[in-house]
């Protein structure tokens, strides 16, 4: 029997993209998924847009009050009923046979937590030309140097891990989530082959040094419950895996042996 895959995709304000991102989970070769969508009270057309869509395994869920991404993506996985959790945000993208590979991938690897590699476009869906390799092992203390899991590739079994949820912080919080898997499990393993696109934005966390640091620091404190000496520490630690180490995960797709 097909597994059961719940794809989580919280969402505020994402009318300019939300269509073509359940398209992505509609179009997969792996057809046995459900995808909750957790709109954070938007005041665009996102609700709207969602509910032409006529399709089953959709479920769409409104929050009354705007409570960030992490409430959004811990109702979306109160509420999964598969054995495996993927998230997908509501700007990014799948490729069609994202599921059906890395569930291969699992089951061959006996994997609790997988992740890939993925491929960056900007606003408009433009390809960008580089793409994040994913490393093809991942402890919990190399997870802790730096966030090796992009969101949008990552998937966990709740059969061995149970239902894992985010911490409470505006940002960072999917770092904090695959911290918590890779604490009770054993390594993560990485998918070499691209099988998504991260839409990079403007004013992204990932665009702001200064917001990164920040942010990061609050993860350490808030969601690992390090002390402030402790946390520190790492936050250096994460500065030099970030700029020394990972910088070099980012290669010209170019450069990559299965284009995209």
């Amino acid at each position: 029997m097909r597994p059961l895959v719940s794809v989580i995709t919280p969402t505020f304000n994402s009318e300019d993209f939300i269509l073509e991102t359940v398209r992505s989970v509609q179009n997969q070769t792996f057809q046995n998924w459900e995808l909750i969508v957790i709109d954070d009270a938007s005041s665009d057309r996102t609700v709207e847009l969602v509910q032409t869509i006529q399709d089953n395994r959709i479920q769409l869920i409104q929050l009354d009050v705007n409570s960030g991404a992490a409430v959004a993506r811990n109702r979306g996985i109160d509420l999964a009923k598969g054995r495996y959790i993927a998230f997908l945000d509501a700007d990014d993208l799948w490729l069609p046979s994202k599921l059906g590979k890395q569930l291969q991938f699992m089951t061959e690897k006996d994997a609790s937590v997988s992740y890939g590699s993925y491929d960056l476009m900007d606003e408009t869906g433009a390809a960008i030309g580089r793409r994040i390799l994913a490393l093809p092992r991942l402890s919990y203390q190399k997870l802790l140097r730096s966030n090796y899991i992009g969101n949008l590739t990552g998937m966990y079994d709740t059969q061995k891990l149970g239902k894992v949820y985010a911490p409470l912080l505006r940002k960072r919080q999917d770092w904090g989530l695959w911290l918590s898997c890779l604490e009770n499990s054993d390594d993560a393993y990485g998918i070499k082959e691209s099988l998504a696109k991260y839409r990079v934005r403007k004013g992204s966390i990932s665009s702001n040094k200064l917001e990164m640091i920040k942010h990061n620091f609050a993860m350490y404190r808030k969601a690992r419950n390090f002390s402030w000496a402790k946390s520190l520490w790492y936050l250096v630690g994460f500065l030099l895996e970030h700029f020394f180490v990972k910088s070099r995960q980012i290669v010209p797709i170019s450069s990559t042996k299965d284009l995209a």
